[in-house]
């Protein structure tokens, strides 16, 4: 299973989300969705979401704050990614070969065109609970959410 991580950078009420509509062949082309990438060999998890926070944005995240853990299941592949936030970070954002990128309002954020499994888990990040989320979401291969199993987490 592929692992990655995903970073929601949180300022004024306000998530810094990536469009991504920069890159030929892309699986996320016109999606909105956070900051990440793949898990590297030798990193643990936060230095993969530092990591890719930096080289994706050119800013340095201070503290990271885990929130929850997401299971997607495809036809042909799985992927475990591990989802935080952090209002915590400095240096000047820059632009990259991804996507563009723009704070968007968290009460726009459920209008942007984001993965139906997108909307199950950042409804939960905007509810700021700080409750940590575990959830399997099923997709089938044309990209249709199919289901979502919430494996609830005793803190």
């Amino acid at each position: 299973m592929n692992k990655s991580s995903c970073v929601y950078l949180e300022a004024n009420n306000s998530y810094l989300m990536l469009l991504r509509n920069k890159k030929k062949n892309d699986v996320n082309e016109g999606k909105w969705i956070g900051i990440g990438g793949k898990l590297e060999k030798n990193e643990t998890i936060e230095e993969c979401a530092k990591r890719e926070v930096k080289e994706e944005t050119g800013l340095t995240i201070n503290q990271l704050d885990y929130r929850g853990l997401l299971r997607f299941y495809y036809p042909n592949s799985d992927e475990l990614v591990y989802i935080y936030t952090s209002n915590d970070f400095s240096g000047d954002l820059h632009e990259n070969d991804e996507g563009s990128m723009e704070w968007i309002s968290k009460e726009d954020i459920l209008s942007l065109n984001l993965w139906e499994g997108d909307k199950v888990f950042l409804k939960r990040l905007l509810e700021d609970d700080n409750k940590v989320f575990d959830l399997e979401l099923h997709y089938d291969n044309t990209g249709c959410l199919l289901e979502v199993v919430d494996k609830e987490v005793v803190k």
